[in-house]
């Protein structure tokens, strides 16, 4: 699923990202620890894979979109 950056805190690696559907999820530092993500932008695209449903839906890896 995609979406976009709508607020991070660099000190803590946690924030909100918005998808395309217009759903706003938190994510936490355990989300980019173990991907080459390291900072992001308030605006910037990602890529996120997420477990469980509804109001339980978790954000567990956060990519960045790459081009070809």
């Amino acid at each position: 699923m995609q979406a976009t950056v709508s607020r991070y805190d660099a000190e803590t690696a946690s924030g909100t990202v918005l998808t395309d559907r217009g759903v706003e999820l938190p994510f936490t530092a355990e989300a980019v620890a173990h991907t080459p993500v390291r900072l992001l932008r308030l605006g910037q695209r990602v890529r996120i894979t997420t477990t469980g449903s509804g109001a339980s839906v978790a954000i567990t890896e956060i990519h960045f979109i790459t081009l070809p």
